[in-house]
């Protein structure tokens, strides 16, 4: 008899979830708004009962489902929870794994959203046969799996893999990342950074740009970004050169201590297409040792958004 999967993505802003067969293939999915659950143990009775009925419409018995896999900011594989999430509505640690597992009589197994997203890749995704590959998230910030001789690296308490928060910027000055350090390359690379960078050229200098013709510049986004670079912006275009030169620097680095067979972008700055991956690029490629340069490709995931999330906490059950 086959066995089906559940796979839960907690975001700062909604939450997915998703049953999905041995295929790889997501049968039903829906999702429910993540900071309308200010309290954790309302949020589970919800999530689970929504999962419980996404079950029953496919006409699958609850026996038939071998696991239930998650994928959530600053969840600990080792532990089960969730500690100390900048981005979440619950404070401290939550015991997410136990909390689900109770309510659903399955086991369920958590880890970070980004370490997700990797084993995802590695299992259904364009890491498919590899074994050494790092899949770097750009959305809201910038997260990171590692995927060493075929397994994610996790370090000795299951928080591994930070390479959104390494520097960028070490003089003390630099941006000020949610982590609480300045400096780090999620300030920059990421949409929420470059947004950031937009908004301190359109308001500190006087170049002519479509960017100021956006009516709130607080609220400027990168999708403002790439409409303007769409059009020909010149300073939309500097905007996400600078930004894909930072972090393919950083791209570089990471390529020195892992050695990685590709290194696989994900998230809705990858929206931006070439004018972000070109500079990423070009700027790994200038700072590899030779050992390494035209060696490392580094492309976009080929999962379909809306699955891709569900499809890696899944992939932890498989």
């Amino acid at each position: 008899m086959e066995k089906y999967v559940l796979g839960i993505d907690v975001g700062g802003t909604g939450t997915k979830f998703g049953l999905v067969n041995k295929d790889g293939k997501v049968l039903r999915s829906n999702s429910i708004p993540t900071r309308q659950y200010p309290e954790i143990n309302e949020f589970c009775d919800e999530l689970c009962e929504r999962m419980r009925r996404l079950v029953k419409d496919e006409g699958i018995e609850m026996g038939n489902v071998a696991g239930i896999g998650c994928g959530a900011p600053d969840a600990n594989f080792y532990s089960g929870c969730i500690e100390y999430a900048t981005n979440l509505p619950w404070k401290g640690v939550v015991p997410f794994a136990k909390l689900i597992s109770e309510r659903m009589g399955i086991k369920c197994t958590i880890t970070n959203d980004a370490n997700a997203a990797a084993q995802g890749e590695m299992i259904y995704g364009s890491a498919r046969g590899m074994k050494n590959f790092i899949v770097i998230t750009l959305g809201t910030g910038v997260g990171s799996g590692i995927v060493i001789d075929g397994k994610l690296l996790y370090g000795h308490d299951g928080f591994a893999g930070e390479l959104g928060h390494c520097k960028i910027d070490h003089s003390g000055n630099g941006r000020l990342c949610g982590c609480g350090q300045k400096g780090c390359i999620e300030a920059y690379a990421s949409a929420t950074g470059v947004a950031r960078t937009a908004k301190e050229i359109v308001t500190s200098t006087t170049q002519p740009t479509l960017l100021r013709n956006v009516a709130d510049i607080d609220h400027i986004t990168s999708k403002d970004v790439f409409d303007a670079a769409e059009k020909g912006d010149l300073v939309a275009k500097e905007i996400f050169d600078y930004t894909g030169h930072l972090l393919g620097q950083k791209l570089a680095d990471y390529v020195h201590f892992s050695s990685p067979e590709a290194i696989i972008l994900f998230g809705g700055l990858t929206k931006a297409g070439h004018w972000i991956m070109d500079p990423i690029r070009e700027a790994m490629e200038a700072n590899l040792m030779p050992i390494w340069k035209g060696k490392i490709p580094v492309s976009v995931s080929n999962l379909k958004d809306s699955d891709a999330a569900i499809l890696g906490a899944a992939s932890l059950i498989s």
